[in-house]
């Protein structure tokens, strides 16, 4: 029988796992394809990258360890969407974030897996969305990886369909 600690360690293992899907979708790109965008309002790769660094650093771990550590302290405010333009993400290179946000989520897995007798039912206060828990942090992190694994999947097709006047229909509707 799974016990509730067994289904979180399930969760750190694919956040874990989750590392090398993403070194492997978004490794070796050229500078015209992690540019490129799919409509103009859509994020291009650089974009996406930093967002996952800074998701990694201010949102998931901080809020988890928030819930965890000073569940009676007020939340901190992030801006995930006011992050693209407030710190320049076009401004970065490209290379250098990847291997940040990698490294950032290897420091979260040992993190993670460090802890010990966590109360993960700890709640913290959200302005708008109220109690919320260490485990709820928890398990919208994973979550939130594989909503944007499908992000990099479709932008990756999107721009093997862009990049020619070749039909992909034979190989499936997308």
């Amino acid at each position: 029988m799974d016990t509730a600690k067994n289904k979180l360690q399930d969760i750190i293992f694919h956040l874990e796992n989750n590392k090398s899907i993403f070194r492997n979708l978004l490794k070796d790109i050229s500078e015209k394809n992690y540019l490129w965008r799919p409509k103009p309002e859509k994020w291009c790769l650089l974009e996406i990258v930093c967002h996952l660094l800074d998701e990694e650093i201010y949102d998931f771990g901080a809020r988890v360890k928030h819930a965890l550590e000073y569940p009676e302290k007020a939340l901190i405010p992030i801006d995930p969407e006011g992050w693209v333009n407030g710190r320049n993400y076009l401004s970065k290179d490209y290379n250098t974030t990847l291997e940040s946000f990698l490294s950032e989520r290897t420091n979260s897995i040992a993190w993670l897996n460090a802890l010990s007798d966590a109360n993960w039912n700890n709640t913290l206060l959200h302005p708008e969305l109220g109690k919320l828990s260490a485990e709820l942090f928890l398990r919208n992190w994973l979550a939130h990886d594989y909503l944007h694994i499908k992000q990099i999947l479709r932008y990756k097709f999107e721009f093997l369909k862009a990049s020619s006047s070749i039909s992909l229909s034979y190989a499936g509707d997308w």
